[in-house]
Parts: C-alpha cells; sequence; structure tokens
C-alpha cells in the first residue's frame, strides 16, 4: 500500500510535534522532581499541556489549509 507523499508528510509532522511534547514532559519531569512534582513543575505541566494542544491544533489547521 504506497501512502501517497502528503499523507507522509502529515504524518512526519504529528510525529515531530509528539516527539517534542514527549521531550518537553520528560525534561519537566527531570527538571522538577524532588521527590514529587512541586508546585512549579505542576504549573510548567499544566502549560504544557496546554501548548501542546494548542499546536497540535495549530498544526492541524495549516495541514487542512495545505491541502
Amino acid at each position: 500500500m504506497a501512502i501517497e507523499a502528503e499523507m507522509r508528510r502529515k504524518i512526519a509532522v504529528s510525529i515531530v510535534a509528539v516527539g517534542v511534547f514527549i521531550t518537553l514532559i520528560v525534561g519537566i519531569g527531570a527538571t522538577y522532581n524532588q521527590t514529587g512534582l512541586v508546585a512549579t513543575g505542576g504549573l510548567a505541566l499544566v502549560g504544557a499541556i496546554a501548548a501542546f494542544v494548542l499546536v497540535m491544533a495549530g498544526i492541524g489547521i495549516w495541514l487542512s489549509r495545505s491541502s
């Protein structure tokens, strides 16, 4: 089954975005973990999740318009 070039681009962009999100979450955990996630780390984690949702929505809009 051949995948079209545009679909490969959409898959690649999505995988990169998820990889950056996972790296960010691991980085926050490594930075703020002191026998449990401190309050600042919790806020950073919530901010990272909110940013991920907004970025993925933006990517979805960008990819739907470019097709």
